[in-house]
């Protein structure tokens, strides 16, 4: 399948002329705009982060209504996929050839990056801070020299629940429940390596697909190995159902959850259908902060993200914090357009993605930057552990930790 997507992107590049062309020439910038797209699930399975591109757009509107960038205000095109692999092919292609945009940012989805990253590579598209962490952007940074997501690396959160659970956790027997995509096959491998030599303490593993109607099979199985500590590596509609499905079937592991599921309201959810234990004392990691956090209350940047949803999102719910992720991404994208120069290009766009060393994003955890290079690729480097309180926050404990 993905060999015929590639054979479709070549294909595609006659219908390009002037992609490799100057700034002056380069598709998406105009005197007083720039034009940036990409896709997202606003529905689907995925569709918990559908909030993400409103609020990344929110705050381009914020920066537009202060002069954008260079006098350019950021245009924002975000369109469903449906997290489709298939479908973001398609609209990723219609992006760049009918909409001609300069550039595709934020898109979500592991597989659906690695899809797409052939074809806007060699169109020499910018393909910037999607949503991943997979190690493949690392691995493959020289054939994709075009494609960085922004998520901490997937193989360094495995490692960081794996080095608690060696230092910690000395009974801890580990069932394991993963996407079977890069991402949970990430996450995984992170573990073990962090677990070292504690690794036979895993004694129980199983994958799902995003097409499964549900998890309860992997669940039970899971069970069925006396496991008494849980790692739940699953976008959020599969942490929800498995979350449910072990309390239903009365196992209650210690669990750990990957961060792109830690949003408060997804265990909001769990806790309305279970009880306040089946949640209290879940582990996962964080690099943001948390807007409905009362440690956060009075921060400049939550403040400013409160205003921002009040005068550009005034129907959705500023609890959700995918919005607040948006804005995260956006802030570095705009660091990045202005790094770039007035004289904006592609080229220039890409080396200057390349070259980061943001410190002063806002919404990040103190302590936590944008750094880049032409060798790395992992733009969140560094994150904390979080816990689940018995009333229903999350609270980070211990240091900053290395997340490569």
């Amino acid at each position: 399948m993905r060999a015929a997507l590639v054979v479709l992107a070549f294909a595609a590049l006659v219908a390009l002329p002037g992609a490799h062309a100057g700034s002056a020439a380069d598709p998406g910038v105009a005197g007083n705009s720039i034009l940036i797209g990409g896709t997202v699930p606003l529905t689907g399975p995925a569709a918990a982060f559908a909030s993400v591109a409103p609020g990344a757009d929110a705050y381009f509107r914020y920066v537009n209504d202060r002069g954008g960038v260079f006098g350019r205000k950021i245009r924002y095109k975000y369109v469903d996929d449906g997290f489709e692999v298939s479908r973001t092919v398609e609209q990723t292609r219609r992006l760049v050839q009918q909409d001609r945009v300069f550039a595709i940012f934020n898109s979500i989805g592991t597989e659906h990056a690695i899809a797409v990253r052939p074809y806007l590579n060699q169109v020499r598209v910018p393909h910037v801070f999607t949503g991943t962490g997979a190690s493949t952007f690392q691995a493959q940074r020289g054939q994709y020299p075009w494609s960085m997501g922004y998520l901490p690396s997937f193989v360094g959160e495995g490692a960081i629940y794996g080095r608690y659970v060696a230092a910690s956790m000395p009974g801890a027997r580990i069932a394991v429940l993963y996407e079977n995509t890069d991402y949970g096959r990430d996450l995984t491998n992170g573990l073990r390596r962090g677990l070292g030599r504690r690794a036979s303490r895993i004694v129980a593993v199983r994958s799902y697909e995003i097409t499964d109607a549900d998890v309860n099979s992997q669940i039970s199985q899971l069970k069925r190995s006396g496991a008494n500590t849980f790692m739940l590596f699953a976008t959020p509609g599969f942490a929800i159902q498995a979350f449910l499905s072990a309390h239903r079937q009365a196992w209650r592991p210690r669990t750990f959850v990957s961060s792109v599921s830690i949003e408060p309201s997804i265990m909001k959810v769990v806790r309305l259908n279970t009880s306040a234990p089946a949640t209290a004392g879940t582990i996962s990691m964080g690099y943001l902060k948390d807007p409905t956090s009362p440690t956060w209350s009075r921060d400049p940047a939550v403040r400013l993200y409160r205003r921002i949803m009040r005068r550009y999102l005034p129907g959705r719910k500023a609890s959700d914090v995918y919005h607040f992720y948006g804005m995260a991404v956006a802030h570095s994208m705009v660091h990045a357009l202005r790094k770039s120069g007035r004289n904006l290009s592609r080229a220039g766009l890409q080396r200057a993605v390349t070259h980061l060393n943001q410190t002063d994003n806002p919404f990040l955890l103190p302590g936590v930057a944008v750094r880049t290079s032409p060798r790395n690729y992992f733009p969140i480097a560094r994150a904390k552990l979080f816990r689940f309180s018995a009333k229903g926050q999350w609270v980070p404990f211990g240091r900053l930790l290395a997340a490569r």
